[in-house]
């Protein structure tokens, strides 16, 4: 039986109704944490909420594109169920575009829930945090974000943003006792992955991605990155010139 060693600590995962966010809101619950779960199904979140009885998880449904309900969510945990120790942001979508099928609807789609849901859940998270001296936030970005990759024009460019708004964050949060990490997961089978039209090197199951993420949030890196060699193939991707780059990608990916 894992160790309870969090037991009471209350943890808010935002995008837990399937994929990675809904594996980890059940491994952190198996961990003794309270899990406060969150997205716009409330089917989904009921399902989950009745599913452990290791721990318990507490539905708070939302729409992350709508800011008031973020922070209406983030205020009725706080009053309900506790401070929140650690927060999990990884409400996301995908949807392929090139530039054949250029559309700027699946643009703004994507950017109002993985950028922008990410950032409503920072802001209505990060004062109470500052405010208290304490807690651990960890936003779920993707390695698409390293650098640009076929048909990912739109997923590509909310993930790079959320990297680099990372990284800034960083410094600003350095000694106020707010911990962020970043995560940049590879290929995991869930609903959007499966969307996918291309082959998808060292897929993995979201069990294995909700593990390997809760082993990082016990670490003191700032990225947790994995699978480690298609993680490290990619960054060295990150630094080639283009006239390799393109070249490389074309094959590696049959475009």
């Amino acid at each position: 039986m894992t160790e309870r060693e969090h037991k009471g600590d209350v943890a808010w995962v935002v995008g837990a109704s399937s994929g990675i966010g809904r594996a980890l809101a059940l491994r952190l619950a198996d961990d003794g944490y309270v899990v406060a779960v969150s997205a716009r199904s409330e089917d989904a979140l009921a399902e989950l909420a009745g599913e452990r009885s290791l721990g318990r998880i507490v539905a708070v449904p939302l729409d992350v594109t709508k800011p008031e309900t973020v922070t209406e969510a983030q205020r009725w945990i706080e009053d309900a169920v506790g401070p929140v120790a650690l927060c999990v942001l990884c409400a996301g979508t995908h949807k392929e575009v090139s530039a054949q099928d250029f559309d700027a609807a699946i643009f703004r789609n994507l950017i109002d829930v993985n950028l922008m849901g990410s950032v409503h859940g920072l802001a209505a998270i990060l004062p109470a945090m500052i405010g208290r001296g304490s807690g651990h936030i960890a936003v779920v970005s993707s390695v698409a974000g390293y650098r640009g990759l076929p048909t990912a024009a739109a997923y590509g460019a909310t993930k790079a943003s959320l990297i680099n708004m990372c990284e800034a964050l960083a410094f600003d949060l350095h000694g106020t006792g707010v911990r962020l990490q970043l995560v940049n997961p590879g290929f995991v089978d869930t609903p959007l992955t499966r969307r996918n039209s291309f082959p998808m090197p060292f897929l993995m199951t979201v069990e294995d991605a909700a593990e390997r993420i809760h082993r990082g949030l016990r670490s003191r890196k700032f990225e947790i990155a994995f699978p480690r060699r298609f993680t490290l193939w990619l960054k060295l991707m990150r630094i080639l010139p283009y006239a390799l780059y393109f070249p490389i990608l074309r094959r590696a990916t049959g475009g």
